[in-house]
């Protein structure tokens, strides 16, 4: 239960980081250029499925009676997060999803 709650929570960021970096002046702010516009589409979509896929794994931990509540609660801790490391640490904010990929695998393996 531990990693799918871990694997929703690194979703929720990763859609989130997504969507914005879908956005022109954050995409920018990070890697100092504009993104194409099919890059852009592409981060947007990307997003929403990361989100989806996010409900998916609340669901599968809590049922769906408080799955859709947990996941609420971890799109806050995701977005407060991005929100957090994304004025002062862009590259970090965008980094970190990959970097915290072998983690999560780690978590799985030990579970």
């Amino acid at each position: 239960m531990a990693t799918v709650l871990f694997a929703g929570l690194w979703l929720a960021y990763g859609g989130m980081l997504a969507l914005c970096m879908g956005m022109e002046r954050h995409f920018k702010q990070v890697w100092q250029r504009l993104p194409a516009p099919l890059l852009r589409r592409g981060l947007r979509v990307g997003g929403w499925l990361a989100l989806g896929l996010s409900l998916v794994a609340s669901v599968a931990a809590w049922g769906w009676a408080m799955g859709p509540v947990g996941w609420f609660g971890m799109l806050s801790l995701a977005g407060f997060g991005l929100v957090l490391l994304l004025p002062y640490q862009p590259r970090l904010a965008a980094w970190l999803p990959l970097a915290s990929a072998p983690l999560l695998a780690l978590i799985g393996l030990l579970t």
